[in-house]
């Protein structure tokens, strides 16, 4: 929409908050930045949510601490096999129709067979979204969780960024995963456009 592209991209538009855990109370180890750009993909598109990635730049250097710790970016080969472990985080509704959560929530998931997931999705997953969910229904991202993360951890115990948050059919429902972008499918355009 032409609201997304002349507001939200916009940097100056923006403030980034790290190490928050209580989404009203910073702390002394919140840190406050603000952005020096946002890269939307160009090939974004609104109706099928396909390439639903974007980048933030901070306007400066940010110290890590306990509670700031960056993610790995997986490689474009790495796998991510049906029925591995995942989590998800964010702030957003903790049900369907609901509101937002004050304090970050976490929950568990699985990585869901593509196949199986495009047959329950309704053939509206393409190769740049992965799944996850509990089929069984009670467990899945919801409003206001987008561009959170679904995090795996590797057999090194370092923790990789598997799909960034995206859409779904409603939240938690009996059969329908929640849907993420892909990010090894979305490797080279981060290092194309960030160099990391």
């Amino acid at each position: 929409p032409v609201f997304w592209c002349c507001r939200y991209s916009q940097a100056d538009q923006w403030e980034a908050l790290l190490g928050l855990h209580v989404q009203s109370q910073t702390n002394e180890w919140t840190v406050r930045r603000k952005l020096r750009r946002i890269v939307a993909h160009r090939d974004y598109n609104t109706f099928t949510y396909d390439n639903d990635v974007a980048l933030m730049e901070l306007d400066t250097n940010v110290t890590l601490n306990q509670n700031i710790w960056p993610i790995c970016l997986p490689s474009s080969t790495h796998d991510f096999p049906a029925g591995q472990e995942a989590w998800i985080t964010g702030w957003g509704a903790t049900r369907e129709g609901g509101s937002v959560a004050p304090i970050l929530q976490k929950a568990e998931v699985r990585i869901v067979n593509s196949t199986v997931c495009k047959t329950l999705m309704d053939d509206e997953v393409t190769d740049r979204m992965i799944c996850a969910g509990v089929l069984k229904g009670g467990v899945d991202a919801c409003q206001g969780d987008s561009g959170g993360p679904l995090s795996v951890t590797g057999s090194s115990g370092r923790v990789f960024l598997a799909g960034v948050v995206s859409w779904g059919d409603g939240c938690a429902r009996r059969n329908k995963p929640g849907v993420y972008a892909r990010v090894t499918k979305f490797r080279r355009w981060i290092k194309e456009n960030s160099g990391v």
